[in-house]
């Protein structure tokens, strides 16, 4: 595809807002891209106002983003690229599964279908949901402190506060009731066509800090797609947390992601 470039579409996780990756945006447009942030069913335009109205986005869940996010390419004059972080790693490698995507790029995803370590630090990290079974069809807010530690334990206490503050919202409790249950349901809105050998490549970024989604989650997942001979690579920033997409090394990661993308002949000629 040289001299061209596909959309891009970026798909947050749960407790991130879509605005959050306003810095993704301005460097890949810069690249040649041209970019989408939706945010998932419900969630509202601002942080402020998704903040205000938390029942807007409770009960939604891996399905119904999917098929949100599907109605969004649909739209779109080609298959794009999708890059997802954390529960919006799942749902990219999933519509990648289905074709609807050029390439996906999932950083620190949400455990797919198949994948069975589960660390602790990935259970406290999800504490707050799983404490009251009554979560799985409401909306969750984290304080600050369990932002810390489950997104912001690789930064400085200051920096985590801040992002904090800037773009957290509450999230549904739902994905994360249908994850933890994937591996005893056989048609489980978490399982990925891992062995489709038509998809378009994949790259698996991981953080080796990440309390959230530990790199044995990655790892994992990494191994699901061993039957297929699709492109499937993995990444790893060893001193990186789950906020490696918004904090202050957000700019090592997305052009880590660039590069990926030129190797693969998803950018253009004239890309920076």
């Amino acid at each position: 595809m040289a001299g061209t470039a596909p959309p891009v579409v970026f798909i947050h996780g749960l407790w991130l807002h879509p605005t959050s990756w306003a810095p993704w945006q301005e460097l890949f447009e810069a690249a040649g891209h041209r970019t989408l942030t939706p945010g998932w069913p419900g969630v509202a335009e601002t942080v402020e106002l998704a903040r205000a109205d938390p029942d807007s986005i409770a009960d939604r869940g891996i399905d119904d983003v999917v098929e949100h996010y599907a109605a969004v390419i649909d739209e779109l004059p080609e298959r794009p690229v999708l890059i997802g972080h954390s529960f919006g790693g799942l749902i990219a490698q999933k519509l990648l599964g289905q074709d609807r995507a050029a390439a996906a790029i999932a950083i620190d995803a949400a455990q797919i279908k198949g994948v069975l370590p589960l660390p602790l630090s990935a259970l406290r990290s999800t504490f707050p949901v799983f404490a009251n079974p009554a979560n799985r069809h409401r909306a969750v807010s984290l304080t600050a402190e369990q932002f810390r530690f489950a997104f912001g334990n690789a930064v400085a206490a200051e920096e985590s506060d801040a992002l904090y503050e800037r773009w957290t919202i509450p999230a549904p409790g739902k994905p994360l009731f249908e994850a933890a249950a994937a591996n005893f349901s056989p048609h489980s809105p978490a399982k990925v066509d891992t062995g489709n050998e038509a998809r378009g490549p994949l790259l698996l970024i991981m953080g080796g800090r990440d309390h959230t989604v530990p790199e044995a989650v990655t790892k994992a997942t990494l191994k699901q797609y061993r039957d297929s001979t699709a492109v499937t690579e993995l990444v790893e920033f060893a001193d990186r947390g789950h906020s490696l997409t918004v904090d202050s090394g957000w700019r090592e990661v997305a052009d880590a992601c660039l590069a990926w993308l030129g190797k693969q002949g998803l950018q253009p000629d004239t890309a920076l």
